[in-house]
C-alpha cells in the first residue's frame, strides 16, 4: 500500500511516496511526467511512515549542506533499463556532473545516450537519485523533469564555488 506526504523545501513543495517496499518516488510542484495524486496512496504526516520522516529529514539535511548521500530504501517502478540507469545514476558522486554519453558509456554502450537520457528523465525519486548532475554533451543544463531553474539550485547547492558549466572543465 502506497501513502504520501507533502513538505516544503527550498525549491518548492516536495511530495514523497512510500509503499511497503521503500520510497517510491519524490515528486516536484509542475514535475514533468508526474502520475495522478490518486495513485500516490493517502496523504499522511511524514512522521506516519518510518520511510517518509527519513526522506524528509534527509532531504532537509541536504538542502542544509549537512547531507551528500542518502540512507532511505528504494522502491522505484520501472523496467529493468530504467532500474540499470537509476543505479548508474546514484553512482554520481555529490557535486560531480556526468553526460548523458558518459553514463551510456558506464552502462556499456555509449551509443545508447538517447534511450539514457529518456530513462534519466523518467526518474521518479528525484534528488536522491541524482539525475540533476547529468548535463548535455556541451554541459548545458537540459531535460530536467522538475525544471530548469530547480537543476540549476540543485548544482549550485552541490558545487558553490563554480557554476555548473565550470565543474565539467
Amino acid at each position: 500500500m502506497s501513502v504520501h506526504t507533502v513538505f516544503d523545501s527550498p525549491i518548492g513543495l516536495l511530495t514523497a511516496v512510500a509503499n511497503d517496499d521503500g520510497l517510491a518516488a519524490v515528486y516536484m510542484a509542475e514535475h514533468k511526467r508526474r502520475p495522478g495524486g490518486e495513485t500516490f496512496g493517502p496523504l499522511v504526516p511524514a512522521a506516519a511512515s518510518p520511510v517518509l520522516a527519513a526522506t524528509r529529514e534527509q532531504l532537509g539535511e541536504y538542502f542544509a549542506g549537512q547531507r551528500r548521500e542518502f540512507s532511505i530504501p528504494l522502491a522505484p517502478a520501472g523496467n529493468p533499463f530504467q532500474h540499470r540507469v537509476w543505479d548508474a545514476l546514484r553512482l554520481i558522486p555529490y557535486g560531480e556532473l556526468r553526460t548523458y554519453g558518459e553514463l551510456a558509456e558506464m552502462l556499456g554502450d555509449r551509443s545508447m545516450a538517447q534511450a539514457v537520457g529518456s530513462a534519466n528523465g523518467r526518474n521518479p525519486i528525484s534528488i536522491i537519485v541524482p539525475c540533476h548532475r547529468v548535463v548535455g554533451a556541451d554541459g548545458s543544463l537540459v531535460g530536467y523533469a522538475g525544471g530548469l531553474d530547480r537543476k540549476q539550485f540543485l548544482l549550485e547547492l552541490e558545487i558553490p564555488s563554480r557554476t555548473h558549466t565550470e565543474a565539467l572543465f
